[in-house]
Order: C-alpha cells, then sequence, then structure tokens
C-alpha cells in the first residue's frame, strides 16, 4: 500500500520534525516525508532533513514582493514533490486563506495549549498565570483563523506548583513528539473524517502505552 506523502514547513529547530522523521524511518509507518520546505535558509530544521536523506527546499519570504507570491513558490514545491498532506513545524509565517483553503482538510498544525485555550503565542507563560492545572498540546486541521480547526487529538499535561515557563515548555515539549506522529499515522490510515468544524477519530486511537494522549471523537 502506498504511503501518505508529506511535506514539512518549517522555520527553526525542528524538534517536531524530527518526530515525524523518526516515526518515517519505520517503513510499515504509513507516511512518509517527501519535502522539508523553510522559509529561512538557517533553520536547523534542514540538517535534521539532510541527515536523514529527506529532500530540503527553502523558499525565503523575503525574495518575494508579497505574501500571494510567496505562497505560490510554496505551493508549487508542494505540488511538485507530490505531496498530500502539510504539516506545520514550527513555521512562524501566518498564511492566507488561500493558501489555506487550497489545501483545506490537507493541512496540518500542532500548537502547544489545549485549543481553543491559550492561541497564538506566549502559551506556556499564560497559562501559568491563568493558575490552570492541567494544559497540553493540540494537533489541529488548519483553517484560515489562528489557531482553529477541527481537532484531531490532544495530549494533556499536568501543571506543577514550581513550573515556570521553560518548564513547562519542556514537558509540554515531550507529549509533542508523541502526539503529532501519532495524529499523521491516524490520518494516514484513513481513521480520521473531518465533517464540517468537527473531526471525528474512528477505531483505537492510542497506541500501547499511551496514556496521555486523548483523542477527540
Amino acid at each position: 500500500m502506498a504511503r501518505l506523502r508529506v511535506g514539512v514547513l518549517i522555520s527553526g529547530r525542528g524538534s517536531n520534525l524530527q518526530a515525524l522523521i523518526d516515526a518515517c524511518a519505520d517503513p510499515e509507518f504509513p507516511a512518509e516525508i517527501v519535502l522539508v520546505l523553510s522559509n529561512k535558509a538557517d533553520a536547523y530544521g534542514l540538517e535534521r532533513a539532510r541527515l536523514a536523506g529527506v529532500t530540503g527546499q527553502v523558499v525565503s519570504h523575503r525574495d518575494f514582493p508579497d505574501k500571494p507570491s510567496f505562497e505560490a513558490a510554496m505551493d508549487g514545491a508542494l505540488a511538485a514533490a507530490g505531496v498530500e498532506l502539510v504539516c506545520l513545524a514550527g513555521f512562524m509565517r501566518l498564511l492566507t486563506a488561500e493558501f489555506v483553503e487550497r489545501w483545506r482538510d490537507r493541512m496540518i498544525n500542532i500548537h502547544p495549549s489545549l485549543l481553543p485555550s491559550f492561541k497564538g503565542l506566549d502559551t506556556h507563560a499564560r497559562a501559568l498565570a491563568a493558575g490552570v492545572r492541567f494544559t497540553g498540546c493540540t494537533v489541529h486541521y488548519v483553517r484560515p483563523a489562528m489557531d482553529e480547526g477541527p481537532i484531531i487529538i490532544q495530549a494533556a499535561v499536568p501543571v506543577l506548583a514550581d513550573d515556570d515557563d521553560h518548564a513547562l515548555a519542556d514537558r509540554v515539549l515531550v507529549a509533542e513528539h508523541r502526539c503529532y506522529p501519532l495524529a499523521l499515522r491516524l490520518i494516514a490510515e484513513g481513521r480520521v473524517r473531518v465533517e464540517g468544524e468537527r473531526a471525528t477519530v474512528m477505531g483505537p486511537a492510542a497506541l500501547a502505552g499511551e496514556p496521555l494522549l486523548n483523542p477527540v471523537g
């Protein structure tokens, strides 16, 4: 059976990219990364791709006069690689509604909070300031509004009394590295159905030994 062809968009160090690379290195995993696309030439994620033998490409937003032409170049690179699903992994550019709609229900993102809480930046500091007892991460389909879209899977992470935003971020990142490959697996296996603004996971969603992963469905 053909593996789902995945393109990953990055801007920085690519730790979630590495989690996806590690998962896809298993020949039994139902997806493969065929392109890592960065808007920054110095993104360390490109080195991760090189070390894994994955094609990396730079499409710098600074080389284009406007956002539509930049996004058209990205879209062209994704199409040329035969990408079927786009994963955003620390891609630090807001996308236009036109680009998002071209990839509707074929583009996912990971966010370091339990959406819809704490959309945007500084999520961990804001969670601490709000006094929540749990935070976590969310993998969701991308919609034009920031950090919105059908939720595929979430992981809950406890907030400890002595946490600062760095300690909490590190703990959430561990959950991110588990959640993103699992969400990709579910999609590649055809076990995620999107109806309107809700995603339903069909069948057993969590792998053995993944008690913190809480599928929505």
